[in-house]
């Protein structure tokens, strides 16, 4: 498990150019254009797991998602407001033995179950209870998850609100070469966590990223930019956009 690790941390150092697959859920990317890894050692032990109004891609190595992509509109957020919250986190069947994290991997980890798409998203019964998939989930920081990154989610639901749609991905950085791990499965702890929007209404395009700890602040990004950190590709988001650069998020 050390060396795949120390290889897993190290293919994020370089980048090699891979063909998009088809996609398996295509409702949940712009223009059906999900996310692609163009990092070859990342794509090591991964499978795509679509859920009623979420997908991800789920990594045997990191034993959680690499991203998680929505389909924002109004109306399901106007819904999701009176939906009620499950809090069942479960262990993700679909996946190989020993690929996914454990509940015990959490258990006085000193890290929250950190949502990548989110429950307060959810505008059915059915996504809310499918959104606490382990395969979801990633180790956070608990004030973070609590405080800053709860904003960020509420901001991103008022410009859906505002915008009429938007196409959201979530998911954990992995930087340095000392990557640190929880519990028996050896869960990946994510040194950052980003968020990318994409409002097609607006035209507009942008990237945030939190350090995974404590803190009160956030970093705005280009697409291009978040691209050239991830080690992702978002081919649905169009090319004139991704130089595209915010001020901010308003109520952040």
């Amino acid at each position: 498990m050390q060396f795949r690790i120390k290889a897993f941390a190290a293919a994020l150092l370089g980048l090699a150019c891979l063909s998009a697959a088809a996609s398996e859920c295509p409702q949940f990317s712009p223009n059906g254009r999900e996310p692609v890894v163009v990092n070859s050692k990342m794509r090591a032990a991964t499978q795509e797991i679509c859920y009623s109004d979420f997908a991800l891609l789920h990594s045997g190595i990191t034993h959680g998602p690499l991203w998680s992509a929505e389909h924002l509109t109004a109306q399901g957020i106007d819904q999701a407001k009176n939906n009620t919250r499950t809090n069942r986190f479960f262990v993700e069947k679909r996946l190989p033995p020993g690929e996914s994290a454990q509940l015990a991997d959490y258990k006085r980890s000193g890290f929250d179950r950190g949502h990548m798409s989110p429950a307060g998203d959810r505008a059915s019964k059915k996504g809310m209870a499918e959104s606490f998939s382990l395969a979801n989930i990633v180790p956070q920081d608990p004030s973070n998850n609590r405080r800053i990154w709860s904003r960020i989610e509420e901001a991103v639901r008022r410009l859906t609100e505002e915008s009429g749609e938007a196409y959201v991905v979530t998911g954990p950085l992995f930087s340095g070469r000392q990557l640190q791990t929880i519990g028996e499965s050896r869960v990946f702890v994510p040194s950052q966590l980003y968020k990318v929007v994409y409002l097609p209404q607006r035209q507009i395009a942008f990237a945030v990223v939190v350090e995974n700890t404590p803190t009160s602040t956030y970093t705005m990004k280009t697409i291009r930019e978040l691209e050239a950190m991830s080690g992702l590709a978002f081919p649905g988001i169009p090319d004139g956009l991704k130089d595209q650069r915010i001020g901010g998020l308003r109520g952040v």
